[in-house]
């Protein structure tokens, strides 16, 4: 089990046009460029969004325990198609 530490700081809000904002201290960056931002009763809370590459998704992938049929090397051969 996985030990979670909370660190807290205390900071201002602002407004930035019509929107309210909150600048992220350096300790509290998030990665990437984009976050989700949610309700939970009254806390807000903002999780950065990773976007995973294809290999990501591959590594997460479960592995097959099937054996695949054999290929019958006699297949016709297909002709070329002008397009």
């Amino acid at each position: 089990m996985e030990l979670i530490v909370i660190e807290k700081r205390q900071v201002r809000l602002f407004r930035n046009g019509r929107n309210q904002a909150v600048r992220i201290p350096r300790e509290f960056e998030l990665v990437g460029e984009e976050a989700l931002i949610y309700r939970e009763g009254n806390r807000l809370i903002i999780e950065p969004i990773v976007k995973n590459g294809l290999v990501a998704l591959l590594a997460g992938l479960e592995t097959i325990d099937e054996n695949f049929p054999d290929i019958d090397e006699d297949l016709p051969m297909l002709e070329d198609v002008d397009l």
